[in-house]
C-alpha cells in the first residue's frame, strides 16, 4: 500500500498534536508520533521522561507498544514529530525493525514540514532480526 499524501499529512498532523502532550521536563524535547498500521488504524505516542532517566520512554516505542497492546503487528508508516526534525534513537529504531524493515519514517518539525522520508532499513543497516536468533 502506497502512502497517500493524504494520509502522510494526516500522520504528520497527528503526530505534532501528540507532542504537545509529551512529559519532558528534564530535556525540554517534546517529541510526538503517530504509527499507521497496515489495517489503517493510527496509534499516537509521546515521550515520558522521568528523573530516573533510564526509565524514560521514547514516542516511536510508545505508539508501537500502545499498538501491540491492541492487536496490530503491521504497521505502514510512522511520523515523529520534534522541535527540528530528530530523527529516532537507536532503540526506537530496533523496536520498529522487529516489526518490518520497509515501515515508512517521516521526520517532521515543529511547523509540520517534512524534512526527511526514509525507511526503517535505511536508518537501521544492519538491523538485528528475530532470524538472527536462529541462524
Amino acid at each position: 500500500m502506497a502512502l497517500s499524501d493524504e494520509k502522510r499529512q494526516e500522520l504528520i498532523q497527528m503526530a505534532n498534536q501528540a507532542r504537545s502532550r509529551a512529559y519532558a521536563p528534564y530535556s525540554n524535547y517534546q517529541v510526538g508520533a503517530a504509527l499507521l498500521t497496515k489495517k489503517g488504524q493510527i496509534f499516537t505516542g509521546v515521550n515520558v521522561e522521568n528523573a530516573a532517566y533510564p526509565d524514560s520512554i521514547c514516542a516511536e516505542r510508545s505508539a508501537v507498544f500502545s499498538a501491540v497492546s491492541a492487536g496490530e503487528r503491521e504497521f505502514e508508516a510512522i511520523a515523529v514529530a520534534t522541535r527540528n526534525g530528530g530523527t529516532p534513537c537507536g532503540s526506537c529504531r530496533q523496536v520498529l525493525s522487529e516489526f518490518g524493515l520497509d515501515i515508512v519514517v517521516l521526520l517532521t518539525d515543529e511547523n509540520e514540514n517534512l524534512l526527511q522520508e526514509k525507511t526503517v532499513r535505511e536508518l537501521l543497516p544492519g538491523a538485528f532480526l528475530p532470524q538472527d536468533l536462529t541462524e
